[in-house]
C-alpha cells in the first residue's frame, strides 16, 4: 500500500527517490538510536559519537525537506489532486524527523548522567525496550521498502506494548516506596518518555504502510491481532 502512496508523485524517479529518502531517514534513526544507547551504557565514549550523531540528525532534516519539496512540487503541478496522500507523506516524514530528536535526547541522558543504573526493576525493562526498538527499526525499514503490511501491523502491535510498559514504569517510579537516588530516578523517567515517543513515531510510520491514513496519530486497537 505504501508504494501506492508514493505513486501520486510525478515520475518513477520521484517515486524511487521518495522511497530512498524515507528509508534513509529511518536508517539514520536506527543508527542514532543504537549509538545513543551505547553512550548511555558507557560502551562507547560520548565524544566519539557526538559529531557523527549530530551530522546524521542534519542529514535526516535534509531528507525531510527533500520529501517536502517533492510533495509541494506535485501539488503545484496538480492542484487539488492526491491531497490526502501528500498530507500523509508530510506526516510520516515529520515522524521520522522527530525520531532523530528523541535519539539526541537519549544521547544527552548518557552525557549528563554517568553514575550508572543500579535498580534492576527499572533498568531491566528499559534494556529490553531499547533492544526491542533496535529490532523494530529494522522491521519497519523492511516493511516500508517492501510495502509489507503484515510486518507493519506487527510493528504497530509491538510499539503499543512498549508504550504501555513505559507508562507503567513511570507510574511505578512515582509510587516507589524504596529510596531511588534522585538523578538515577530522573534518568529512568526520561528514558521511559523518550523510548515511548520513539515507539509512537515508529507506529505512525507503520500505520501509513498499512494504508490506513485516517489512523495516522491514532493507531487502531485492531493491530493487537498482529502479534503472531
Amino acid at each position: 500500500m505504501f508504494r501506492q502512496l508514493y505513486s501520486a508523485l510525478t515520475s518513477e524517479n520521484s517515486i524511487d527517490q521518495a522511497y530512498a529518502d524515507l528509508t534513509g531517514m529511518l536508517e539514520h534513526g536506527a543508527w542514532m538510536f543504537a549509538r545513543a544507547n551505547e553512550v548511555l551504557y558507557s560502551t562507547v565514549p560520548a565524544e566519539e559519537v557526538r559529531q557523527p550523531l549530530y551530522q546524521r540528525d542534519g542529514a535526516v532534516n535534509e531528507l525531510e525537506r527533500s520529501i517536502r519539496r517533492k510533495v509541494l512540487r506535485h501539488l503545484t503541478v496538480n492542484p487539488g489532486h492526491d491531497v490526502a496522500i501528500c498530507l500523509a507523506l508530510m506526516s510520516v516524514a515529520k515522524d521520522a524527523e522527530r525520531i532523530g530528536d528523541y535519539c539526541k535526547n537519549v544521547f544527552e541522558v548518557g552525557v549528563f548522567y554517568s553514575e550508572g543504573f543500579h535498580v534492576p526493576s527499572y533498568q531491566k525493562p528499559l534494556d529490553e525496550m531499547a533492544e526491542r526498538l533496535n529490532g523494530l527499526f529494522q522491521e519497519l525499514i523492511a516493511a516500508t521498502r517492501d510495502s509489507d503490511e503484515a510486518k507493519a501491523h506487527r510493528v504497530i502491535t509491538a510499539t503499543r506494548e512498549i508504550r504501555s510498559r513505559c507508562d507503567k514504569l513511570i507510574e511505578a517510579l512515582l509510587r516507589e516506596e524504596e529510596a531511588v537516588e534522585f538523578h538515577e530516578a530522573v534518568a529512568y523517567s526520561l528514558l521511559a518518555r523518550h523510548y515511548k515517543r520513539v515507539a509512537s513515531h515508529l507506529a505512525n510510520i507503520a500505520t501509513a504502510v498499512t494504508g490506513r491514513l485516517e489512523d495516522l496519530d491514532f493507531p487502531s486497537e485492531d493491530d493487537d491481532r498482529a502479534l503472531d
